[in-house]
Parts: C-alpha cells; sequence; structure tokens
C-alpha cells in the first residue's frame, strides 16, 4: 500500500518527495495513515491539528496528535476556532464552517511554511459518500465528479494545491495497515450519529444499495473518476466563459457582465454562478440544483426590486449592466461613479468646473459656434449642450433632494418625479443619492450620464450655448 501511495503523490498529486507538506491531522484512521505513510516515505512534514471545540474531548485529541508528532521527530502546529459562532454568522451548516476554519488555518501555515502543498487523508469511502451526498442534494457535475487527487487552484488558494493522497484506498485496506503498524487512532463518537448527513449514507444508505449490487462502492468511485476526467475538459471552456463574464471580485462579492453572461448557453450559466458561490463561500460543499436555478432565473426575469437571496448568506442583484453575487453584508465597490460627499451644493461658472470625489469635475465652456449635427448624434452620455438663455438662473451642482422633479429630454415637456426618472433609466441604487445633479433655479437640468432637461435642449436658433461635461481624469484625455 506504501508504494501506491508513493505512484498517487507523484502521478496524480504532482508533488514532490523532497518538499514540505502541511499534513492535516485529526487523528482518526484517515489522516493518522496518511502521516505515518508519508513519513515513511520520508517527505519533509508539517503536523498541523484543527481543534474545532466543539467535543468536551477535543483538547485531549489535540494533545495525542501533538505527542505522536514529537515522538517522530515531526514539527506540530495546532490552530483553533469559534466554529459554532461562525456558522451562525455564515448561515452555514456547523459541519461546512469547521470545514472552512480548518482548511483555512491549514492553508495559512501552508504559506507560513513555504510549503508545496496541504495534503488530507479523504478515502475511496469518502469519495463514494461524498458522491451520493451530492446526488441526493441534487448537484450537477462538479459535485457528481467527487473530491480530486489534486485541486489547485482551490477555494483557499491559488498556487498551494490540496492533495488527496488516499482517495483510491479503501478504509478497510487503512484500518488493515493500522493493526499492522500498531497504530491506535483516535475514534470520533460523533461519526456513529445518524441524525447527520454523511453518517446517514455511511452506516444506512450505502448498506442497503449494497443489499442490491454489492459493488456498489466500486461502481460510484469509478463513475467519479470517470467524470473528473470529463471536467477537467469543460473547465477549460467555464474559465474562458467566466472570464469574459467576470467584471469585478473581492473576497465578498463577484459582478458578473449580464449581458455577456445571457448569451452564454445556460449550461455555462449554471457554471458560471456554482463557481462564483464556490468563491465566495469555500467551505459550502453543497450547491444544489435549486439554488442555481433561482440564480438563472435572476438572470433571465429579475423580480422588480432587482435584489433575491440565494444561499449561505449571499445574494443577487442587478445594478446597471452588473449582476452582482455578494455577501448581504458586503461593501461593494462603487468608486467607479461620480459620487459627492453631502448634501451642499456648489456654483458653477460658465466657464468653470466642480470637482467631485474620485477624480471626476464636471465642467462647462462656452461654444461659440455649434454643429446642430454634432449635437443631434452625440452618443457620449457624459456631455451635453445647452441653451443658457433658457436658465432660471446660475447653474450649481449638487445630490437629489426630496421632491425633485425633472423633465427629461425627449418626453415633450412632461415633468416626472427624479426618483422615477433614476429607476426607469436604471441608475444603480446605492449611486442613486449622492448622484451630481446640474441644476439651475432648484430645477434640474442635466443627470450627468442620462440626460438633459428638455427645456435647455438647443434649437437651431439657440441664444448662447454651454457645453457641459462629466469627466474622469484618470479616464479622459480631457483632464
Amino acid at each position: 500500500m506504501l508504494d501506491l501511495v508513493r505512484q498517487t503523490l507523484l502521478k496524480h498529486c504532482c508533488v514532490s518527495l523532497e518538499a514540505t507538506v502541511v499534513v492535516g491531522v485529526s487523528g482518526g484512521p484517515d489522516s493518522l495513515c496518511l502521516l505515518d505513510m508519508l513519513h515513511r516515505l520520508r517527505i519533509p512534514l508539517v503536523v498541523a491539528h484543527f481543534n474545532h471545540r466543539l467535543r468536551s474531548e477535543a483538547d485531549a485529541e489535540a494533545w495525542q496528535v501533538q505527542e505522536f508528532a514529537e515522538t517522530r521527530g515531526l514539527p506540530f502546529v495546532a490552530g483553533e476556532g469559534a466554529v459554532s459562532e461562525y456558522a451562525e454568522s455564515q448561515g452555514l451548516s456547523v459541519e461546512e464552517a469547521a470545514r472552512t476554519l480548518r482548511y483555512r488555518f491549514l492553508f495559512a501555515e501552508a504559506r507560513r511554511r513555504s510549503a508545496q502543498a496541504v495534503a488530507v487523508g479523504h478515502s475511496a469511502d469518502d469519495q463514494v459518500e461524498t458522491v451520493l451526498m451530492h446526488l441526493l442534494r441534487g448537484a450537477g457535475l462538479p459535485g457528481l465528479k467527487g473530491m480530486l487527487y489534486r485541486a489547485l487552484p482551490n477555494a483557499w488558494s491559488q498556487t498551494i494545491p490540496l492533495v488527496r493522497p488516499l482517495l483510491n484506498i479503501w478504509r478497510r485496506d487503512i484500518l488493515r495497515y493500522l493493526a499492522e503498524q500498531n497504530l491506535e487512532p483516535l475514534m470520533d463518537r460523533t461519526n456513529l450519529d445518524v441524525t447527520i448527513f454523511r453518517n446517514r449514507l455511511r452506516h444506512e444508505l450505502i448498506p442497503f444499495l449494497e443489499s442490491f449490487n454489492p459493488a456498489i462502492r466500486q461502481l460510484v468511485w469509478r463513475t467519479a473518476e470517470v467524470l473528473s476526467g470529463d471536467y477537467e475538459v469543460l473547465e477549460m471552456a467555464i474559465a474562458e466563459a467566466m472570464e469574459a463574464c467576470r467584471i469585478d471580485q473581492g473576497s465578498e462579492y463577484v459582478a458578473l457582465n449580464i449581458r455577456e453572461l445571457r448569451e452564454s448557453p445556460v449550461g455555462l450559466q449554471r457554471h458560471i454562478f456554482r463557481q462564483a458561490i464556490a468563491r465566495l463561500r469555500p467551505g459550502l460543499r453543497d450547491i444544489d440544483f435549486d439554488s442555481i436555478e433561482r440564480a438563472v432565473q435572476f438572470l433571465h426575469n429579475p423580480p422588480t426590486t432587482r435584489q433575491q437571496d440565494l444561499i449561505a448568506g449571499l445574494r443577487l442583484f442587478q445594478e446597471g449592466t452588473r449582476l452582482w453575487v455578494a455577501a448581504s453584508e458586503a461593501d461593494l465597490p462603487g468608486s467607479n461613479w461620480p459620487q459627492l460627499p453631502d448634501k451642499g451644493e456648489s456654483k458653477l461658472d460658465v466657464p468653470g468646473e466642480v470637482i467631485v470625489p474620485g477624480g471626476w469635475r464636471i465642467r462647462a465652456e462656452i461654444v461659440e459656434t455649434v454643429e446642430m449635427a454634432q449635437v443631434l448624434s452625440n452618443a457620449d452620455p457624459y456631455q451635453a449642450w445647452l441653451d443658457m438663455d433658457r436658465l432660471p438662473g446660475p447653474l450649481s451642482v449638487r445630490a437629489r433632494r426630496p421632491g425633485d422633479i425633472f423633465r427629461p429630454l425627449g418626453m415633450h415637456g412632461h415633468s416626472m418625479k427624479l426618483a422615477d426618472f433614476m429607476i426607469n433609466v436604471k441608475l444603480p441604487h446605492r449611486a442613486r443619492e449622492h448622484w451630481p445633479l446640474l441644476v439651475s433655479a432648484d430645477e434640474v437640468v442635466w443627470v450627468p450620464g442620462y440626460r438633459l432637461g428638455n427645456s435647455y435642449r438647443i434649437k437651431e436658433r439657440a441664444g448662447q450655448v454651454a457645453r457641459l461635461s462629466l469627466v474622469r481624469e484618470d479616464l479622459s484625455e480631457e483632464g
């Protein structure tokens, strides 16, 4: 069995036998077997144990793992976390929260030690249970392919792989190996609790399926192997589509281009949403079919609120050409918008300019001659021409106020609430309150980026003409 693990490390996990590996060890049979085998192969190791503090014996187990490492002269590091509190705050199950915190710890240690990989002790039995669990919860190909021998990039690192050298070894063989080596693993009594979904699969469903086909475990495992290979091909198409659709990304959000996403085949849409969720919730293993279909439905037919809950504390919402997948309390970027800092008002001389935070400027300049063809064909929403003689007073720049009325160009002089206009033109909700407006005698003259007021449009016999522009110095040569 040691030779098989060596081959798996080299062929499937693609790790060197000479470089450091951080090995996650709970003290159970699988991780203890993995640790002993890697040590026998003389791979430089760091033994890492994460204390979830969910059971009374957790401290004693951490001490036993430390003792096991130190008797072999191996460096040991321990971590711990408030799993229950994290689960509640993130809308995760305790199992998912524990997994997330554990892997964060393992990869943080791998970075600190400049390790080549993080190794964990998932076995062939774990693979079968994982595939069945995903099947019952409605996962697609990403779930049915099961776990990978080598996952890179993964939810915790773009450079350090997560490897599973025991993924093709059955637990009965692991237990036999431990007995031969006189190793006594720690036994987690919660593994017998059939109220836990995975345990019920292990103790009830799989034995039941074996009554139909005694080789069901081997068949499910082989299916995962085949689908894993198929998924490698699909991943290339997914990565290309994601790159085309993704506008922005942070630790709490992914912004997608709605047009690009809608033009993608529905299969790719599903995978892109699944990938976005996985990036924001790396501990969430079970992204079910209903959640993905809810996202696809939102893409094509968003509700009037342009917002919708998704899964695990994530939500969807539409802003202009962007579709956000984000944590409910995420602080989303808005630096690309012109935003006024307060409710104050700044006079705009003609010629002159008003500075708006973020490098933006609203400018006004006198135009001696104006070509009507240029005005009528203007495709830049950030510039406009107005008839100065029609203004009721000096120009100024301010944010919107309650009761603001606007008579937008194209509505033949009819007025509407400015708030309704902003909704109609899909000005992002978060940007509306501080969006700069050009006003005269408290009447809205121009909503930069969207529309000029109808009363101030240029006619063939215009008086003094001003050219207005909203420019950003780092985006425009005008600055």
